[in-house]
């Protein structure tokens, strides 16, 4: 898989940043957890699994047992607050990739040299990826990977402004991090108050 320009500092641990930095699969799949659970947190879970499973890997992951899997994801600390659930959802992903993209999560932003509309679109075909999170990690593989199609910033939406604080494509280390966290909990007053 393709190496990284820079180092990522998602989950403010060395080693899982390191897995993060280097494999394609560990970074959707910490994007995958990061929903009602810690940011930070959310993109330790691929090396959780890796010092569990004795390496990480798509296609081991996608072939595990379902019930043995689950348990593993699930086991304290977990990789999620709703470890099992995830289980089954990072299964998904890893066999969907399979399916589509012959294992090679980089196909998603690089086959055909698609612009910003068309990986905005196979983003949010992946299991457990909707609108949001879609337009996030576009706005991460742009603002943190050096994967640029064409037209990413305008398909990610706000998450692609350059200079903003509004999720993990702006987390570069811990200040940027309390920086992001201080802009969901306004977001979150704001749409509160609004309701």
């Amino acid at each position: 898989m393709p190496r990284r320009p820079r180092s990522l500092r998602l989950a403010q641990d060395p080693e899982a940043d390191r897995l993060l930095s280097t494999d394609d699969f560990a970074l959707l799949l910490g994007m995958l957890l990061d929903q009602q659970y810690p940011m930070e947190h959310a993109f330790r879970g691929p090396q959780k699994l890796a010092e569990r499973m004795g390496g990480f890997g798509l296609r081991a992951i996608a072939e595990a047992d379902p019930a043995e899997f689950e348990e593993l994801a699930a086991t304290p600390p977990a990789i999620h607050r709703y470890g099992r659930s995830m289980a089954r959802r990072a299964q998904a992903l890893a066999q969907y990739i399979i399916e589509h993209y012959d294992g090679e999560p980089s196909r998603i932003w690089t086959e055909g040299e698609p612009d910003g509309k068309e990986v905005l679109r196979r983003l949010r075909e992946l299991p457990g990826f909707g609108e949001q999170k879609a337009k996030i990690f576009l706005a991460l593989l742009g603002k943190q990977c050096d994967v640029r199609p064409t037209g990413w910033r305008e398909s990610a939406g706000s998450y692609g402004d350059e200079g903003s604080r509004r999720s993990v494509a702006d987390v570069v280390d811990a200040e940027t991090l309390s920086e992001v966290r201080d802009f969901k909990k306004r977001a979150k007053a704001a749409a509160r108050s609004a309701s």
